[in-house]
């Protein structure tokens, strides 16, 4: 089933389970962020396509939204794991706040194409791209002012979209399916459903 007509009201253990996913990716994020420094010379060959690796950064977005199934726990989950990273030193301080909504927002988006009622590959795809797209053109225009838009932005942001869309899409999906399958959604739409299948 990829409908979902509950009710839309956040429970008290939605807040807990985007909490937790937001303090877990917040970890994640740190980590990725180390990565994502060190592989900044074996990219120069090519730097746009160091974005190839952006869909971790909106994969609890993806997740969260999938499990939750409520208006906003995108946005929600990404600003924490946002804020969780500063909080553990992030190299891009206070910004990567600004930059988490931001993600969160474009994944929210592509939730909201669909009102909040399809939460398939397709959706969770869509997602993926419109959180990548908002995400890489945040960079373009604040990291990246002086780059090329056509030698660097363009495609530094084509190449995120694909990957957000594989890796947090889709990504998110079989994560998703994943915890699912152990029981511990169960009381979430996603756990019924595959319970149901």
């Amino acid at each position: 089933m990829d409908n979902n007509t509950t009710n839309r009201q956040w429970r008290t253990l939605d807040i807990v389970v985007a909490a937790v996913v937001a303090v877990a990716f917040g970890v994640v994020f740190q980590v990725w962020n180390l990565i994502w420094k060190g592989t900044e010379g074996p990219f120069a060959f090519f730097a746009p396509l160091q974005s190839i690796m952006y869909g971790v950064w909106l994969v609890p977005s993806v997740l969260s939204a999938l499990i939750i199934r409520r208006a906003g726990a995108a946005l929600f989950t990404e600003t924490a794991a946002a804020a969780v990273s500063v909080l553990l030193g992030s190299p891009y301080g206070a910004m990567a706040i600004l930059q988490g909504a931001v993600q969160g927002a474009g994944v929210e988006l592509g939730f909201a194409t669909s009102r909040y009622r399809s939460y398939g590959p397709m959706t969770a795809a869509l997602a993926g791209a419109v959180g990548g797209l908002a995400a890489t053109l945040f960079d373009a225009l604040l990291y990246y002012p002086t780059t090329s838009w056509l030698t660097f932005r363009l495609p530094y942001m084509a190449i995120g979209v694909l990957s957000c869309l594989v890796v947090a899409g889709l990504g998110g999906v079989a994560l998703t399916r994943a915890l699912a399958g152990t029981g511990v959604l169960d009381r979430f739409p996603a756990g019924r459903e595959r319970a149901s299948v």
